[in-house]
């Protein structure tokens, strides 16, 4: 199984930047898709349904903002876009496709980088998804969940760690929370799992500031996680950067 999650910053913007011809050339199973600063009318049908996908999605009520999908081949059993947290549904951060004995999330955690305000939105999520994760691995069935969380973990995961100590995306308490997904949570970190000391290789985002693509000066903010027996299923991992679709890269695993 190949699963892909990439936030586009604009499926629009992607769309123009030859996001679906690649997409077409992975052959993946499931395609996570997160900020698609898009309505359903803003869709065209190749963005609705690229090829022989079917894409789900939640939007945002702001239009232009945030919005996450997921396109797969596969019919699900259950598609839930709203979780009864309106800090999420409002947002259009969470969709969910369940299948007999799989299950499949796109979630798109808030940044906090604008200011006080947003950092406090932030972690009130953080503590509602954190019990809505917790729930999924009760059901018994393989879980994986995609998305852009907006926090890097460890001083491995960004370049420049000692200069955002302070500043959203790696503070302290943002750490904690991923620690404590991983250990009391009982979630897999799918990329780190296969590759505990990759560094450089494994940023997902840069910055558009300054030349922090050109000079590799990233973040790891984007992951794969998943319960802990289907995590030791995955065979290799990779960021593509071939092309530029988006200030991110996408995150690209294959599950035995």
């Amino acid at each position: 199984m190949k699963i892909i999650t990439l936030n586009l910053n604009g499926i629009r913007a992607a769309e123009r930047k030859d996001f679906f011809p690649w997409l077409q050339k992975q052959n993946a199973d499931y395609i996570c898709l997160q900020e698609l600063k898009a309505q359903e009318a803003d869709l065209s049908s190749l963005m609705v349904s690229p090829y022989s996908y079917e894409g789900y999605f939640s939007y945002a009520i702001k239009k232009g903002y945030s919005g996450v999908g997921i396109y797969t081949k596969n019919k699900p059993l259950k598609v839930t876009k709203h979780l009864g947290i309106p800090e999420m549904d409002d947002e259009g951060r969470y969709v969910e496709l369940e299948f007999e004995d799989f299950i499949i999330i796109s979630v798109y955690l808030p940044s906090g980088s604008s200011g006080e305000e947003r950092q406090t939105f932030k972690y009130k999520v953080l503590d509602k998804i954190y019990k809505v994760f917790e729930e999924k691995l009760n059901l018994k069935k393989n879980v994986v969940v995609c998305g852009d969380f907006n926090i890097a973990h460890h001083e491995i995961d960004l370049k420049n760690y000692k200069g955002n100590k302070k500043n959203s995306g790696f503070l302290p308490d943002e750490r904690e929370w991923l620690s404590k997904l991983f250990t009391k949570g009982k979630w897999a970190d799918v990329y780190r799992h296969l590759y505990p000391d990759e560094g450089e290789n494994s940023y997902t985002w840069w910055s558009n500031r300054g030349q922090a693509w050109l000079k590799n000066v990233g973040w790891r903010i984007d992951y794969q996680i998943s319960n802990y027996e289907y995590a030791i299923k995955a065979k290799k991992a990779s960021v593509y950067k071939g092309e530029r679709f988006s200030d991110h890269a996408p995150l690209i695993i294959e599950y035995k």
